[in-house]
């Protein structure tokens, strides 16, 4: 039996590509910042939370509202076969307000900058459960202080 010439590169051919495609990184965009001519727009000393908020937009979930500032974070990582995950850029802008709520400073950063932006995530958690008579009647058990009530008779 005799198989065809043609066959086999068009096999080896298809072979190579899916071989390729397997090699070439994926890219993950993570995040958002607000673009550089909506920052232009806004003036440190007279632009409030308020019209920050309508020009560019709060902070999502993902981004972080920190005290008197607020942090806009982008990322993008590369994802190479097996290694781990590549982070190629990393831009944050950073808006500064006052005790006022006005614009104090607009800062961006990048990758390059090497600073350490220290994000952090605050959730408050709800202790509120339902309580009924007899959890509150069987929680007291162990507060009880029998010498103490002995001594108020």
């Amino acid at each position: 039996m005799r198989t065809h010439p043609k066959g086999k590169r068009v096999a080896l051919a298809l072979a190579l590509a899916v071989g390729l495609a397997a090699c070439t990184p994926t890219f993950v965009n993570h995040g958002y910042t607000p673009p550089a001519d909506e920052l232009a727009q806004i003036t440190p000393g007279s632009d409030t939370r308020e019209s920050v908020a309508e020009l560019v937009g709060q902070p999502t979930a993902s981004g972080i509202i920190s005290g008197d500032t607020w942090y806009y974070v982008a990322s993008r990582q590369r994802f190479y076969t097996y290694n781990r995950p590549e982070v190629i850029e990393r831009d944050i802008v950073a808006i500064t307000f006052d005790g006022q709520g006005r614009v104090q400073n607009i800062r961006e950063l990048g990758l390059e900058d090497g600073e350490v932006v220290r994000l952090s995530r605050r959730v408050t958690e709800s202790n509120i459960q339902e309580v009924t008579f007899m959890r509150q009647l069987l929680g007291n058990f162990g507060r009880i202080n029998l010498s103490d009530t002995l001594n108020n008779l």
